[in-house]
């Protein structure tokens, strides 16, 4: 029989331990080599991505925005006198003069007060010429007595120098040539007196005429409104243009200052663009504007700029200095680039889709012949609509990706094109 070996087992215990220690020796070195290895290059397909080229040169900068042609002469047609609408003559469309009649309307109590008035200012026009009569007699009635006390005192003037006369040769007596002395002296204060009347009566005369006259004007106003209300009862377009909406219908009761229409001038229009907030800081009053009306672009230039901010935009206006294509009316939707500087000597690129002005960002630049690309730091400055300044970090020649590569690895400081 035979009997195991105590030294066998002992040697296929060490040979098990050995196996079991050398697994985990390699184990342990396919784990750090796994760790220590780089990520895989992501790649990409060229056709995809959007590229530009880092140029030096001149560069306009520009900003842009949505807007549409409004109309520079707009006129809101009011009623002026409550009324009733009794006809409408025209229709949103019509083209239409100054003076063309737009609606008829009608208030009884208006032309009503406009005949009581008219029949006042007769009436005050009759009794006005009924005074003016009235105090010409005074006057001459008056001149009429200051007339005769003139002649009065003449006579009694020359009674007196006689009686003086015939008083020194003795032949009359020194009481009678002091009774006439007195009576020529009587007549002379009667004359002066009289003429004092006479200027009063002249004083007092132009007063009432004055008063009366003051009235007659007062009517006259008041007649003159009164037709003007009647007259506004037939409402007129106040200038050359063409009827934009009508706010009413016939049969309707409308108050003052209701607005019946909207007339436009449609030869004159101008653009408002709709700029972003952040991007009006650089834009000036006179700056050139190119508005796309999809038919043809027009030339402009800055006419105000709202101080306002409505959703995050400015609206600026922008006067239109060429001929309007065809099919350019009000309400239509354009699109407006205002210039707002020329940099010369500068490089630039096309704008990325995450570079802002004055910001720093990474973008791939390619390498080997476009097979490659490696993220670069960029610092950027100043903007226009589609270019934008390179202040550091690229060269001229250089190529870079402009599109959106927020969905390659952000870890991932290169990528393989194909």
């Amino acid at each position: 029989m035979d009997i195991p070996r105590k030294s066998a087992k002992r040697n296929k215990r060490v040979k098990q331990t050995f196996y079991i220690l050398t697994a985990l020796i390699v184990l342990i070195g396919i784990t750090f080599g796994v760790s220590r290895l780089k990520p895989a290059i992501p790649t990409v397909d060229k056709g995809t991505l959007w590229t530009g080229d880092v140029k030096r040169g001149s560069m306009l900068r520009q900003v842009r925005g949505l807007g549409t042609l409004v109309p520079e002469e707009i006129r809101y047609v009011p009623t002026i006198s409550q009324g009733r609408v009794e006809k409408r003559l025209v229709q949103p469309g019509a083209a239409v003069k100054q003076g063309t009649l737009l609606f008829e309307l009608s208030n009884p109590e208006v032309q009503q007060a406009a005949l009581d008035s008219e029949s006042q200012l007769r009436g005050a026009e009759a009794n006005l010429a009924t005074l003016r009569v009235q105090l010409q007699k005074l006057v001459l009635d008056q001149r009429a007595t200051l007339a005769q006390v003139t002649s009065d005192y003449k006579k009694a003037q020359m009674q007196y120098e006689v009686n003086t006369s015939l008083g020194k040769q003795g032949l009359k007596p020194e009481l009678e040539v002091k009774l006439s002395e007195i009576a020529a002296a009587d007549a002379d204060s009667r004359v002066k007196l009289e003429t004092q009347r006479l200027a009063a009566t002249a004083d007092e005369n132009k007063a009432r005429l004055a008063a009366e006259e003051e009235k007659v004007r007062q009517l006259r106003d008041a007649v003159k409104l009164k037709r003007q209300q009647v007259a506004q009862l037939q409402v007129r377009a106040g200038i050359d243009g063409v009827v934009q909406t009508i706010e009413v219908q016939v049969g309707q009761q409308v108050t003052p200052g209701f607005n019946l229409a909207r007339v436009a001038n449609p030869l004159k229009l101008k653009a408002e663009l709709k700029i972003a907030e952040t991007q009006t800081k650089d834009i000036q009053i006179g700056q050139p504007v190119s508005v796309d009306t999809r038919n043809g672009i027009i030339p402009g230039r800055v006419t105000r700029i709202d101080p306002s901010v409505q959703n995050g935009t400015r609206t600026v206006d922008a006067e239109l200095l060429g001929d309007l294509p065809k099919g350019a009316v009000a309400d239509l939707s354009v699109d407006g680039t205002i210039q707002l500087e020329k940099l010369d000597d500068i490089l630039y690129v096309g704008r990325p889709v995450h570079g802002q002005e004055n910001s720093k960002v990474l973008l791939f630049k390619l390498e080997d012949g476009g097979t490659t690309a490696i993220r670069v730091p960029v610092t950027l400055g100043r903007s226009s609509v589609n270019t934008i300044e390179v202040l550091e970090g690229l060269r001229e020649g250089d190529r870079v990706i402009l599109s959106d590569t927020s969905s390659f690895d952000d870890k991932a400081e290169q990528i393989r094109l194909n």
